[in-house]
C-alpha cells in the first residue's frame, strides 16, 4: 500500500528523535537556543503537522518558533517560619501548558496577528521549542479564502489569550466528551457561579 508524501515526512521526523537522529538533533537545538525567544521561519521544520492543523503556503500566514523554559514555577526561599508544607515552593504546578504559554507569547509579539495553532518540535532539558502559526485577519488572500475568512471575524479576536486554539481547548477540557465532562461547558466558571448561586441560603 503507498503512501502520502507527508506519512513520510513523519516518519523521517520520528527518526531525528531515536538514536540514529542524534547528531542532528543536537545540531539543531544548539541553533535554536542561540536564536530568539520568538523567531519568524520561512518553512515550517514537520510539514505535515503544519498542513494538518491548518497552515497554507500563501500570503497571510506567518511562522514562529518560541522557546519556553520547562518545568514548574520558581520561586525563592521563605526567610521566615513555615513549615515545608506551607512553604509553597515545591510542587507549584502551572495552570497553563507551555504550549499555551507559547502561543500567548507569539501573539503578545505579533499584536496584528491572530494564532492558528501550534505543535511540538523539540526541547532539551531547560527549555521546550513550539512553532505557532499565526493568521493577518486583515489580509486579502485571508479574506478572500472561504475557509480561513472566519478569522477576521471579532468572535476570534485574542484567541490565543481566551483558549480558543486547540492547546487552549484542551486546557480547558473540551477536548473531551461524556461522563464526566457535564461541568466544563460552557465553563467551568460559570458553572462555579451556578452552583454557589444554587447553594445561597436565603434568610428571611
Amino acid at each position: 500500500m503507498t503512501q502520502s508524501a507527508y506519512r513520510y515526512i513523519a516518519e523521517s521526523f520520528r527518526q531525528t528523535q531515536g538514536p540514529e537522529g542524534q547528531a542532528l538533533r543536537h545540531e539543531r537545538l544548539l541553533t535554536w537556543r542561540r536564536e530568539t525567544t520568538v523567531t519568524r521561519l520561512e518553512h515550517p521544520t514537520r510539514l505535515d503537522r503544519a498542513r494538518a492543523i491548518g497552515w497554507r503556503a500563501k500570503n497571510g500566514f506567518v511562522l514562529v518558533r518560541v522557546r519556553v523554559r520547562r518545568g514548574g514555577q520558581r520561586k525563592r526561599a521563605i526567610i521566615a517560619g513555615r513549615r515545608p508544607k506551607r512553604k509553597g515552593i515545591l510542587r507549584m504546578v502551572l495552570a497553563k501548558s507551555l504550549q499555551r504559554i507559547a502561543e500567548e507569547r507569539a501573539a503578545k509579539h505579533h499584536p496584528n496577528l491572530e494564532v492558528l495553532n501550534s505543535y511540538w518540535v523539540g526541547e532539551d532539558g531547560q527549555q521546550k521549542f513550539y512553532e505557532v502559526i499565526l493568521v493577518d485577519p486583515a489580509a486579502p488572500e485571508i479574506l478572500a479564502d472561504p475557509k480561513m475568512q472566519w478569522i477576521a471575524s471579532s468572535v476570534h479576536k485574542g484567541r490565543a489569550y481566551r483558549g480558543l486554539t486547540r492547546a487552549g481547548r484542551e486546557g480547558r477540557g473540551l477536548r473531551w466528551k461524556g461522563k464526566g465532562t457535564e461541568r466544563m461547558r460552557p465553563s467551568r466558571a460559570r458553572n462555579r457561579r451556578d452552583v454557589r448561586r444554587t447553594q445561597t441560603k436565603v434568610i428571611p
